[in-house]
């Protein structure tokens, strides 16, 4: 039997690398626009057009399990994943990490889209935009206030073209909650945005907001297919799996 992880998370590289240990053949997918994890599976990086698509994979490495640990708001992946194991009548097993959850002194504004974000930002002076690659006409259509400025944090170079009124931050997490603090408080942030990624890498921004009252605006999650199994920890999965396989 041969298992197929789309990566692309922390909790990706750590169960590639505990299902290998326990003997699961397994390749792991990742996208490898930020680094590729050194790990001792078959590793295949830069998505899967290379290959004619993922169906066409699936035939070419006879996979006969996927495993979707991808970002929670990676539902076009998730949804062409589940798409292409039901045309193989192969499970589709997905690892779901916990959403945060706020707490006390929290101020979250949930928002359904950037839509809705946009028009909660137009009083805002300095955002802190920590929500992941954006598409041009929201770019733009924050470009339009010009009294506010704009940082964006991602790990990649942002594919679109940048007003003056906005800085990138080439940046990785795992970030400290004393790093996060500085950041907001040298930038004078009055506002953050975020997904709901939950895990521990960017939690800490979360904190530091709490710690200054800094409202945070939070996406929603998308609604993804449901899964043949669903896994809430990596213990959880790594012992389901390693009996079922």
């Amino acid at each position: 039997m041969k298992l197929l992880l789309l990566g692309g998370t922390a909790d990706g590289r750590h169960l590639a690398k505990a299902l290998y240990q326990n003997n699961i053949d397994i390749i792991y997918s990742i996208a490898g626009l930020v680094r590729t994890p050194q790990l001792d599976c078959e590793i295949v990086s830069g998505g899967f057009t290379q290959f004619g698509g993922l169906e066409n994979y699936i035939a070419e490495k006879k996979v006969t399990v996927i495993l979707d640990v991808t970002h929670p708001y990676a539902q076009k992946m998730s949804l062409g994943a589940m798409a292409a194991a039901r045309a193989y009548n192969i499970p589709y097993w997905r690892f779901h990490r916990q959403p945060w959850l706020a707490k006390a002194g929290d101020n979250w504004q949930p928002v359904n889209n950037w839509k809705e974000a946009l028009t909660s930002l137009t009083t805002k002076k300095s955002v802190l935009l920590t929500a992941g690659q954006f598409e041009q006409d929201v770019i733009d259509n924050l470009s339009l206030n010009i009294q506010q400025r704009q940082l964006l944090r991602v790990a990649v170079k942002p594919k679109v073209v940048l007003p003056a009124s906005m800085r990138w931050i080439k940046a990785i997490g795992p970030f400290s909650y004393k790093d996060e603090l500085a950041l907001m408080q040298d930038n004078n942030i009055d506002v953050l945005v975020s997904k709901n990624s939950g895990g521990d890498s960017t939690v800490e921004k979360l904190h530091a907001a709490r710690e200054l009252s800094i409202p945070v605006l939070m996406l929603k999650r998308p609604t993804l297919p449901d899964a043949d199994e669903l896994f809430f920890t990596r213990e959880e999965c790594i012992n389901f799996i390693a009996n079922a396989l």
